[in-house]
């Protein structure tokens, strides 16, 4: 197995909620659970972590406590990506100062910027901390794919390791290892593409279905990046109905309501997210009758 900054899973980690504040004493039980399952890895205020909804201050508090509770079991991921080079800049310098491992930086949403201003955008920020930075790509999200010629270019640039790619192309992956090389790091942002990715050269996941299984999921990643495709095939294939529900609203509206029927009480999503509907929550609830607690591991 390859050597890597995430050891095959990152979970992209919910944010939990107690009213209008974070959720700490809950945050800490979820980072528990991943180092218990043996997770390498987690991103705190990613996509899934609802960063739009958090202030910069609950960032730097999440990064700072999350940090101290995984120690040097577990590597903690910053989302401090935005749409403003300056403000992304200043809050990935905050950031680091927290002891953070790493930063994922989303590319610049809404203004749509152009290859040319990627570069520039991402060389700014890299010569601004000392920390390996891994690029996120998701275009749903953001209204723009980034170019593999794009991570050609930052690819050479020391702290920039790799990227989070979360297009649904999978051939994407093999472009982006053919321009860049073995040694810069794909993560699928994908789960119900992790198996495929990690065959076309990806080194694992940032993943979401691995905050409900965790072990499952490593399980899997680690049987593909050891060359056993059979046993990952199969995990993903067991894996692929509770992924369906967990994207069939907008994430991460399902996998919080997941997350409470696991035994997991994360609270609801701030607005403007609302709640899953009444049809959602009886597919969960039924999913996890028919499987047993024994499945969520």
């Amino acid at each position: 197995m390859k050597q890597s900054f995430i050891p095959g899973v990152a979970t992209a980690l919910v944010t939990p909620f107690l009213g209008k504040e974070i959720n700490y004493p809950m945050a800490e039980q979820l980072i528990r659970q991943q180092i218990d399952a043996g997770i390498g890895a987690i991103v705190l205020s990613g996509t899934t972590g609802e960063s739009p909804v958090l202030t910069d201050g609950e960032k730097l508090e999440l990064f700072r406590r999350g940090k101290a509770y995984a120690g040097k079991n577990c590597r903690i991921l910053a989302g401090t990506g935005s749409n403003s080079t300056e403000h992304t800049i200043a809050l990935s310098v905050a950031a680091q100062e927290t002891g953070v491992d790493g930063l994922l930086i989303v590319s610049p949403y809404y203004n749509k910027s152009t290859p040319e201003g990627l570069v520039g955008h991402y060389t700014a920020i890299a010569r601004q901390v000392d920390l390996p930075i891994i690029l996120y790509n998701v275009p749903s999200r953001t209204g723009l794919d980034i170019p593999v010629s794009v991570y050609e270019k930052l690819s050479r640039i020391p702290n920039i390791i790799g990227v989070k790619e979360a297009s649904t192309d999978i051939t994407k992956i093999t472009r982006i290892r053919n321009a860049c090389g073995e040694d810069f790091e794909i993560y699928t942002g994908n789960d119900a593409m992790i198996v495929p990715a990690i065959a076309c050269g990806a080194w694992g996941v940032v993943s979401v279905v691995s905050n409900v299984c965790p072990q499952t999921t490593q399980a899997m990643v680690l049987s593909a990046l050891s060359g056993d495709f059979e046993t990952a095939a199969a995990i993903q294939c067991g894996l692929q109905e509770l992924i369906d529900l967990l994207f069939r609203e907008v994430s991460p509206i399902p996998v919080k309501a997941a997350m409470e029927l696991a035994g997991f009480d994360c609270g609801g999503c701030r607005l403007p997210l609302g709640s899953p509907s009444a049809e959602t929550r009886e597919k969960l609830r039924d999913f996890f009758h028919r499987k047993g607690r024994e499945f969520f591991v």
